[in-house]
């Protein structure tokens, strides 16, 4: 065992390649400060999406082992029981890895409550995308979602809040990216955004056959594509159409992400390689699909080994120049449809400043309960 490094903390470096192999690439280019808290984060977001994506318990069941699984993230409730009776109920079509990943529960959140102050942020992106992923999967169907303006708040909910949230981590870090921490928050959404609508591009197919769909039909209307009929619509160019206003749109928020690592100081190596990587891969699946919109599954589009390794040199060679960066960017992305990118960060930031509205509504109702509880509980106490 590594100088320094508790037994859980090796359990988390150990499953980390088998339930990601993307993030079992980037996060080692974090500092070490930071590479605990991050691992940590990914593999408490993976439990959440192995409770809610069983496809053999109910929607209703779903929601309370996920209200749990938030009290056991926040020290309310036991880790143990949980993961046995999630466990009990996990179907053959969870992949192994994952399965192990909840029967440790108990080793992952263990080392949730050592990270002092870098739980926090930790806690609040568990709690907002368990509740706000669970709302958006219960109505979800293979008609799609109706509006851009709902793909936006999904995106939100399943990857915006984790962009806030290693935001905050790298501020708690570093002062010199605290001192960027306003506009890197602004951002943060949007970069996650772009990440999260290039998976569900490359996942189209086999969510569909898990009956789900992320596309807004709002956008496919306009071409003439029902999305609940799309297997029979797949080879249209109105479908196409509709997939490359999706691939320009993710295109733009990918532009944002740029300008987030650009925020980043330079010296920050670690923490910008991070970001570059995915950014860089990111650009790369929505060349594939922009270039074979006929893809009928994830692999048809899949980044190949040689430009992943490509990706990591090309971005290791411009590391500290924002104009090398910035031209790698333009010659990546020189052949994609692009949004504007300020339109699309707004909309990200609309959507996350609804959510955290909510959130912070919803932890202020709790605050006046607790203490008119309190209260009560007083009075009895004097009578």
């Amino acid at each position: 065992m590594a100088v320094g490094i508790s037994s859980n903390e090796l359990y988390q470096v150990q499953i980390l390649p088998h339930v990601s192999r993307t993030f079992a690439l980037t996060i080692p280019q974090l500092p070490s400060a930071l590479r605990p808290a991050v691992t940590n984060a990914y593999l408490l977001c993976r439990i959440a999406d192995t409770i809610e994506d069983e496809p053999d318990v109910s929607a209703a069941e779903t929601f309370l082992f996920l209200e749990r699984f938030v009290a056991v993230v926040a020290g309310n409730e036991s880790a143990p029981a949980l993961a046995r009776e999630v466990g009990a109920r996990l179907s053959a079509r969870t992949l192994p890895a994952e399965r192990e990943l909840v029967s440790n529960m108990e080793r992952v959140v263990a080392v949730t409550a050592a990270l002092g102050e870098q739980s926090r942020p930790i806690q609040r992106c568990i709690e907002l995308m368990c509740d706000g992923m669970h709302r958006f999967q219960r109505t979800a169907s293979r008609r799609g979602l109706p509006r851009s303006a709902d793909l936006d708040s999904y995106c939100y909910y399943v990857a915006g809040v984790v962009g806030e949230m290693l935001t905050e981590l790298f501020c708690m870090y570093s002062p010199a990216i605290a001192a960027q921490r306003e506009p890197l928050r602004e951002l943060a959404p949007s970069f996650a955004q772009g990440l999260q609508m290039t998976n569900i591009l490359k996942d189209l197919w086999e969510d569909r056959s898990r009956g789900a769909c992320w596309l807004p039909q709002e956008i496919f209307s306009r071409h003439g594509i029902d999305l609940g009929a799309l297997e029979r619509q797949r080879t249209e160019a109105g479908f196409h159409a509709g997939l490359r206003e999706l691939v320009a749109v993710a295109h733009g928020h990918l532009r944002n992400a740029l300008s987030y690592t650009l925020l980043i100081p330079p010296r920050e190596g670690g923490v910008r390689r991070f970001c570059l990587w995915a950014i860089g891969l990111a650009v790369l699946t929505l060349r594939r699909i922009a270039a074979c919109p006929q893809f009928t599954r994830g692999a048809d589009v899949k980044v190949p080994h040689s430009a992943v390794w490509l990706t990591q040199v090309s971005t290791g060679l411009s590391l500290r120049s924002d104009r090398l960066l910035k031209r790698l960017m333009e010659y990546a992305a020189s052949e994609l449809p692009l949004a504007a990118p300020l339109g699309v960060r707004r909309a990200a930031v609309r959507a996350a400043a609804q959510a955290a509205e909510l959130y912070d509504s919803k932890h202020e109702s709790g605050r006046t309960a607790a203490l008119a509880a309190l209260s009560a509980r007083r009075a009895s106490e004097r009578a």
